[in-house]
């Protein structure tokens, strides 16, 4: 059961990653900084929901 849990939280670490890269660039090429700082945040979100689904599937 533990696997589900931690693949239900590396895939949607992965969405939340891609969707701070894709505003980040979005907000780099229309010069908007808060659409930046929301996709840096994202990417950040995403990674640290990655490494918690790499812990629960120990």
């Amino acid at each position: 059961m533990s696997s589900k849990k931690g693949f239900s939280d590396k895939l949607k670490g992965n969405m939340n990653k891609f969707k701070g890269k894709a505003k980040d660039r979005i907000g780099s090429i229309t010069n908007n900084s808060k659409m930046q700082r929301e996709g840096k945040k994202d990417n950040i979100k995403g990674t640290v929901q990655n490494k918690k689904g790499n812990f629960k599937n120990k």
